[in-house]
């Protein structure tokens, strides 16, 4: 069908030069892609052999870290193997004296500004925080309150209390929010150990067992002499070194791209199909990898960070006084990654104080900056039920002990560094395959290498 031309134009109408005009075409955009400062920033270690062995020297673990707990309706329980978290428990085996004991552990709710536990009361219990925030309270040189810490969900308090009677609280652990605990009263542990034989062999041998000499890092101790005159004897030592070191594996995310050669054949101008949609295959594992480094359970930065390089904000929201706590625990920090929300949420906070982030150039761009310290966006860091979230401090690097990711380059078909491209064939409806992979990790060389300042309130309060 074609139309009778207009008679009041007196000249060709753009509608239709544009049948005879060539459009000028972008390539196709993606929404996905992310700045993905982790990967930029991160110093990559060739594992020729796709494995990676962390030697350090020998620990001494005591066992300190947190305990979990399983929730039903309203009742609360502590999972009896995680009874091992505490220290005199370590290594004890025998499951059905942790399910007893875990039975007896009493729930107690304890209102805001409350105390759950006091100084100079009777140390007579063991606690478990179940839920909520308390702060560890000590009386300073001149009496006046000193905080020592914050402790949140699975920390625990009296953990000597196992290994026998007497004693008295040396802080008070007051609660910041009401907070949900659970308290194995010295009574009840002795009711176990009165019918289990084990369990009071175990504890004691553990109350009469020398602590290993070691350094405030908990590495076994290297015996020097210093400030000596004349001819002592000096005396002998030698490094020891973790008989099991870690090894860490590359892991792998891959997909198949599917072309059908018509499109390759026929579309091919003035853009390339194939390397189009390679380009956007290979951003969106690159956001898959980064992902994974920072949420893998087995390699991931959140769940590799040593339970001691851990703290929790103090009232909620990230203040400058967290960071500068959080910069306090390891030596060297290069880089702060945080979720946009988080760095929203910290630079509220400077402002209601009157204080100005700093800036710092990195890879080119301007970024701003704590004490110094680059802080660099990660929306790979969960926030939870959209109110919480995490923040990262990492020194970097193999010459410096740091954390380093991990890959394997020159590998076949190889069209970025670590991750490659291999044609699988044609099948019989003239599809194309390709096997797009791309291998990574990450490793954690020294446990103070990594810190985590954790429950960062992101939402805006009123």
């Amino acid at each position: 069908m074609t139309t009778s031309p207009d008679p009041t134009t007196s000249a060709l109408t753009t509608a239709a030069a544009r049948n005879l005009a060539t459009t000028t075409k972008t390539v196709p955009q993606m929404q996905g892609i992310s700045s993905r400062w982790l990967l930029r920033v991160l110093p990559w270690v060739e594992v020729p052999g796709g494995t990676y062995r962390v030697n350090r020297r020998l620990t001494h673990t005591l066992g300190d870290g947190r305990v979990e707990f399983v929730t039903t309706g309203a009742q609360v329980r502590v999972i009896p193997a995680e009874l091992r978290e505490l220290p005199p428990l370590r290594a004890f085996d025998d499951e059905e004296v942790l399910a007893a004991l875990a039975d007896r552990f009493v729930r107690r709710e304890v209102p805001r500004g409350e105390p759950v536990v006091e100084a100079g009361g009777p140390a007579d219990e063991v606690v478990l925080l179940v839920h909520g925030r308390a702060e560890k309270v000590a009386a300073g040189r001149y009496d006046e309150p000193s905080v020592l810490g914050v402790l949140t969900d699975g920390d625990h308090l009296g953990a000597e209390v196992l290994l026998g009677p007497g004693g008295r609280w040396d802080v008070t652990l007051r609660a910041t929010t009401a907070c949900t605990v659970l308290a194995l009263p010295r009574q009840a542990l002795e009711e176990v150990e009165g019918r289990a034989e084990g369990l009071r062999t175990h504890l004691a041998e553990r109350a009469a067992a020398p602590r290993p000499p070691s350094n405030r890092r908990g590495e076994a101790d290297i015996a020097l002499a210093s400030g000596h005159e004349g001819e002592p004897g000096l005396p002998g030592t030698f490094v020891d070194y973790e008989l099991s070191p870690r090894e860490y594996e590359l892991s792998v995310a891959q997909t198949v791209l599917r072309i059908h050669t018509r499109v390759a054949d026929l579309y091919n101008g003035p853009m390339n199909q194939v390397e189009e949609q390679l380009r956007l295959t290979v951003e969106a594992l690159r956001e898959r990898q980064e992902k994974e480094l920072v949420n893998n359970p087995d390699f991931g930065l959140l769940h590799n960070a040593d339970l001691k390089q851990r703290i929790s904000t103090r009232s909620g929201p990230p203040t400058p006084d967290d960071l500068d706590e959080l910069l306090s625990m390891r030596r060297s920090t290069r880089f702060l990654f945080a979720h946009p929300k988080a760095i929203a949420a910290l630079g509220r906070e400077c402002s209601k104080r009157g204080l100005y982030f700093g800036s710092a150039e990195v890879d080119g761009s301007h970024v701003p900056a704590w004490r110094g310290v680059p802080i660099l966006s990660c929306g790979k860091i969960p926030v939870t039920d959209g109110q919480t979230s995490s923040i990262l401090a990492m020194r970097t690097g193999e010459d410096d002990q740091g954390v380093v990711g991990l890959r394997r380059t020159g590998i076949p078909d190889e069209v970025e560094p670590g991750l490659n491209a291999r044609f699988m064939g044609i099948d019989e409806k003239a599809v194309t395959s390709y096997l797009v992979s791309a291998y990574y990790s990450a490793a954690v060389l020294v446990p103070d290498a990594l810190g985590v300042l954790e429950n960062v309130e992101v939402s805006a309060r009123d």
